[in-house]
């Protein structure tokens, strides 16, 4: 494989835009299929069918399918929600366990094989306006006990689980969907609540989600671009593949050539909601750079590892 192929497996890229089956052909890492992608079960299965028969290396399937306000297949469900993650907690760990179950084998059926997904922030501020019940509790020992039912169910049916939102998105005031937030907390206290969780599965979970937060104990960028929270990440055991939130969302707009800089940080993988012509161009800007740039290279080539080993551990 050339460096243009192992640029494109560091992507996920959603269905809109025009530019899909290109970047498959060219080796894209992964799709993220979001409601409006799902309107029959036969209709999304065979879609996916058909993206991977024009994939030239299997990609990731992937969804957010948390349950509560975070699902993706409502159409459909015809009205059945799954529980978010605070209410299916509060009816107990087999309860959790048991929807778990339940989430897996119909993502499995469909063809998905990876989900985003337990959302192990510890909500520790009311006012969060876009954890809140997404979280399982405002304790991290309960987020961590929830965390191992979850993952290790995800994984025993055929799903990889992504953790998310990592250093912890439960102390936000507002929604990086929207605005960069700032968090302006110690390290020794994020370490104490909200990091716990992650350092807690480091050793064990195969992707971490970062979220696009503005850490003040890291750095002064977002935390999506900061090599110190890569390094952290690192540091605390853990060595599988490093992906970002979604790059269209304005907690890391404005800022210059961000994918670049987050791969100089050590990011392995991307998600942009869309395949659009833009985003495309991204992609292929830094494989034109990282020809004569043997840092952008050489962290191409290392994330091309972590991905590489993880498809073949879990397909």
């Amino acid at each position: 494989m050339d460096l243009r192929q192992k640029l494109y497996q560091m992507f996920i890229l959603g269905t809109e835009g025009g530019g899909l089956d290109d970047a498959l052909a060219n080796g894209l890492g992964g799709v993220i299929f979001f409601t409006k992608d799902i309107k029959s079960v036969k209709q999304f299965t065979e879609l996916i069918r058909d993206l991977k028969q024009k994939a030239l290396i299997p990609p990731f399937f992937s969804i957010d399918q948390e349950g509560g306000r975070v699902e993706r297949t409502e159409n459909i469900h015809n009205g059945k929600k799954y529980l978010s993650a605070k209410y299916a907690f509060e009816k107990g760990s087999d309860f959790l366990k048991n929807q778990t179950q339940e989430i897996a084998r119909e993502l499995k059926s469909y063809g998905i094989n990876l989900n985003f997904a337990p959302c192990i922030d510890v909500n520790t501020n009311p006012n969060n306006p876009i954890i809140g019940e997404r979280a399982f509790s405002n304790n991290p020992e309960d987020v961590i006990k929830c965390e191992i039912i979850v993952s290790q169910t995800y994984r025993e049916n055929g799903i990889i689980p992504c953790v998310k939102h990592f250093p912890g998105h439960g102390d936000a005031d507002a929604d990086s969907h929207l605005t960069l937030p700032v968090i302006d907390l110690p390290l020794n206290q994020m370490e104490q609540v909200h990091i716990k969780p992650f350092a807690a599965c480091a050793k064990n979970i195969e992707m971490i989600m970062v979220a696009h937060l503005l850490c003040k104990c890291f750095d002064d960028v977002p935390t999506s671009l900061s090599k110190n929270a890569v390094n952290y990440l690192r540091k605390i055991g853990f060595n599988g593949v490093i992906i970002s939130d979604d790059m269209v969302m304005k907690g890391v707009a404005g800022f210059e050539n961000p994918c670049e800089t987050a791969i100089r940080a050590g990011l392995n993988m991307f998600i942009y909601r869309n395949s659009t012509p833009e985003t495309i161009e991204i992609i292929e800007k830094i494989v034109q750079k990282a020809q004569n740039d043997r840092e952008l290279s050489e962290n191409i080539e290392k994330s091309f590892d972590k991905i590489s080993s993880l498809k073949s551990s879990a397909f």
